[in-house]
């Protein structure tokens, strides 16, 4: 647990007016409220459950409550018609995204269940219960009024799986939204000379996820390389014999080069507390911070395997795209376009420096290369593919002083690949590869993009709703 873990708020609306009328009808829509705070808790998920808010007072308190509580998330649960005004103040107060849950208990009223109570005040009482879908038309005028933004989740409080599914689409988003908003990235070095594509505005990356960026400098690595113990680097190298499958034609001494490399990186991202990384850097032609910087690929591979995604040229809108992937479980390597397989209809893509292991198909390579092609030196280098499957592709855009997610759902399939060094896929989309290059070109990306395994543009369109992002899928 974190010392700021994700919490979510939870209240459910009512009218007291009711209660004395409708016997039985509070202590129904409480038990509804409890059963929905059940079902958002999980593990890393703060439910800060108010029950059910009744009265304008009462709603004027829940808002103080969830401030006080630092909410990220407000679940309003809509159990039966309730005023807008026991919502207003609750979420304006609060000040995070709303989703509203507008559920039923279940699929259709019994009718001859109700018809048979024979008393049209039970008759009433047993109604209201289902009367969920009645105020969300005036808590959505009041919320669009007051220009607080709200999503909604139509259907059944049990056994209807797109409200659940929906229901953790959210949660995922949130814990996306809050990771990001914790997160700290470190960028090292400098930018690749000439992409113009990549720079970025720092200062908006920190406004539009409230990301920290620290500006470090590859003179530090370098400083903490030289304090590795033999011992250490030998560790590390066995570390990368169980991670890798290390090909024979690769120098025992370029293992124990890059493995201090590697132990320095870790200690590098722990000094900084670091969440994620992007650097480049070249040093001077024989200088220490050359031999380091062309000795990490393995290291930051191994990084990004573990939580902490390492994007190579500096590419800190790619950094934030990987650690978005990360989050949601699916991985995030760093790729781009290679060629274009018109016979087979696929897309080759990849990239050379770090690789995501945890997402290969089979075990990663590593191979010795003579020259890092279009950057300086040699040295070794990881070689795999994306497992074979769903896939989707993650770009922040950075465009008219703003920034927004670029999303794209496809598979990769097995075939040939490149054997060169460096990471490479085949991706098919439903477009068709010609289609996909054009529409996806046509947003204006940088070259670089982050690949996860799975299909989960949905939690993409949520995240970018939480934060305010435009969302543009392709396919």
């Amino acid at each position: 647990m974190t010392a700021y873990p994700l919490k979510v708020g939870l209240f459910g609306i009512g009218l007291d007016t009711y209660w004395p009328q409708f016997e039985g009808l509070e202590e129904r829509l409480k038990g509804y409220v409890a059963r929905v705070a059940a079902r958002l808790a999980r593990p890393g998920v703060e439910v800060v459950n108010l029950g059910l808010i009744d009265t304008p007072p009462k709603a004027l308190e829940a808002g103080h409550a969830l401030r006080r509580a630092d909410v990220d998330l407000v679940f309003l649960y809509v159990t039966t018609y309730a005023l807008s005004s026991t919502v207003l103040p609750v979420v304006q107060r609060a000040g995070v995204p709303v989703v509203i849950l507008n559920l039923q208990p279940e699929a259709a009223i019994d009718y001859a269940r109700l018809g048979a109570l024979g008393n049209r005040t039970a008759m009433t009482g047993d109604w209201l219960a289902y009367c969920a879908a009645c105020p969300v038309p005036e808590i959505a005028n009041v919320m669009r009024r007051a220009g607080i933004a709200f999503h909604q989740v139509t259907g059944v409080l049990e056994g209807d799986p797109h409200v659940w599914a929906e229901v953790d689409g959210w949660l995922d988003a949130a814990r996306v939204a809050h990771v990001m908003a914790h997160g700290r990235l470190g960028v090292m070095g400098r930018y690749y000379n000439g992409m113009l594509d990549i720079y970025s505005d720092l200062t908006l990356q920190a406004i539009k996820f409230g990301t920290h960026i620290e500006v470090l400098e590859p003179d530090e690595l370098s400083a903490l390389r030289r304090e590795v113990p033999d011992a250490e680097a030998r560790a590390r190298v066995e570390d990368f014999r169980r991670a890798f499958d290390v090909q024979p034609d690769c120098d025992p001494a370029e293992l124990t080069r890059a493995a201090r490399t590697s132990v320095a990186l870790d200690r590098f991202v722990e000094r900084h507390d670091l969440t994620h990384l992007a650097y480049y850097a070249e040093g001077s032609p024989g200088s220490e911070n050359e031999d380091v910087l062309t000795s990490v690929i393995l290291g930051c591979s191994l990084l990004t395997a573990r939580g902490i995604p390492v994007a190579g040229e500096y590419e800190v809108k790619n950094a934030q795209a990987m650690k978005i992937m990360d989050t949601l479980g699916v991985g995030g390597s760093f790729t781009e376009y290679y060629a274009l397989d018109f016979g087979d209809d696929v897309v080759l893509m990849g990239h050379d420096g770090p690789g995501h292991p945890g997402i290969a198909q089979g075990r990663t390579k590593v191979r010795p290369l003579e020259v890092y092609h279009g950057k300086v030196g040699r040295g070794l280098s990881v070689e795999m593919s994306v497992q074979h499957g769903p896939v989707t592709l993650l770009s922040v855009v950075e465009e008219g002083g703003g920034l927004k997610l670029l999303v794209a759902e496809g598979e990769s399939v097995p075939g040939p690949i490149l054997e060169i060094g460096n990471t490479n896929s085949r991706y098919r989309f439903p477009i068709g590869a010609r289609a996909f290059v054009e529409a996806w070109n046509a947003q204006g990306p940088a070259h670089h993009c982050a690949v996860g395994v799975g299909h989960v543009a949905d939690r993409l369109r949520k995240l970018g709703a939480l934060r305010g992002l435009p969302v543009v899928q392709v396919c």
